[in-house]
């Protein structure tokens, strides 16, 4: 099974709070939390799709007939192209498939090999962090927690240095979750001395995911912050939001390379990969996409996916005059909003 057509058929079939669109835009499931939809009426994780459409590429021909080579660089990890898999948690509750979590990020890591690395999910069930923990190997897992209250973050931090993991993350926005706010452990706000205690507490390299604006940028860059992955959370955390392609450009420019600059949201193909790069973006998180390919065919669905979003990005590149991902440029897009 090496069609994605054919793997999201056979993932439509094992899930039951996914319908896995041919056209994974966010109209069919809004509203739909817990699930994969966005928040209240679904417009964040929609604009987030909609708005990537308004960015072009400009198609440059005129070039060498030299090799494309997406190989980009992830805190000293040589990867085959800066696409990493969103970190997704409690795979049964958000998609309704019988898949353990183990089971799930196992899929994951053996379909993305040494190519890419993958973002590990969490939830107030321990196990929704510690089971990826036992895939991890060679730290091509980047484990990512949330933002629970003190103790709890702290004995988190301690499973992941336990596992010997080299780089971690906090999807800090998850605060916004009301489902963890009113739960045991429960997710808190982070200041900047809460983010510096977090930095403090890991000893290594720390990404947080959640920053919309050029003050928070320069927030988590004051606490310390090796990384930040611009995301509203797929649009699951707050209704009526500016999608992540539209921010990227002005936030990348602020930071101007004192710390790497992920991006996630809506992002689908090796096109839309190309924009976010040209727009600053040192790498894209995917989520669903990859999530769809691992429950419907496992690793050979994931790797299925990744050399789709790799053949895409490589002709992309070709079409634009690029032959390594350090040459694309704002030159390479026009923006329309």
């Amino acid at each position: 099974m090496n069609d994605m057509n054919e793997v999201r058929r056979q993932a439509g079939s094992r899930m039951t709070k996914c319908r896995a669109c041919r056209e994974c835009n966010g109209i069919v499931c809004a509203g739909q939390t817990p699930g994969c939809g966005g928040k209240g009426n679904g417009s964040t994780f929609i604009r987030n799709v909609s708005k990537l459409k308004e960015v072009c590429v400009n198609m440059n021909v005129i070039a060498s007939n030299g090799e494309v080579s997406t190989e980009s660089d992830f805190f000293g990890k040589r990867v085959a192209l800066p696409v990493y898999v969103a970190p997704i948690g409690n795979i049964e509750a958000n998609y309704g498939a019988e898949m353990s979590e183990y089971e799930y990020t196992c899929a994951l890591v053996e379909g993305c090999g040494r190519d890419t690395i993958v973002f590990s999910g969490d939830g107030q069930n321990v196990d929704v962090l510690m089971e990826p923990l036992r895939a991890a190997h060679d730290g091509w897992i980047v484990p990512t927690i949330k933002p629970w209250q003190k103790d709890e973050m702290k004995r988190r931090i301690e499973m992941i240095k336990a596992s010997g993991c080299s780089v971690c993350c906090s999807d800090i926005d998850a605060a916004g979750l009301v489902s963890l706010k009113t739960g045991t452990p429960a997710v808190e706000f982070k200041d900047v001395q809460g983010l510096k205690e977090i930095v403090q507490e890991a000893q290594m390299p720390v990404i947080f995911k959640g920053i919309m604006t050029v003050e928070a940028a320069k927030k988590a860059m004051e606490a310390g912050a090796a990384g930040i992955v611009v995301s509203n959370h797929g649009g699951r955390v707050l209704q009526d939001g500016l999608s992540t392609i539209e921010v990227l450009e002005e936030i990348a420019n602020a930071v101007k390379g004192r710390m790497k600059v992920f991006v996630d949201g809506g992002f689908r193909s090796g096109s839309d990969v190309f924009k976010a790069l040209a727009l600053g973006a040192d790498g894209v998180l995917i989520g669903r996409p990859f999530s769809i390919a691992a429950i419907g065919n496992h690793a050979e669905g994931v790797r299925t996916y990744l050399h789709q979003i790799q053949s895409e990005l490589k002709e992309t590149m070709m079409m634009c005059g690029c032959r390594s991902i350090s040459d694309i440029s704002k030159d390479c897009v026009s923006v329309t909003f």
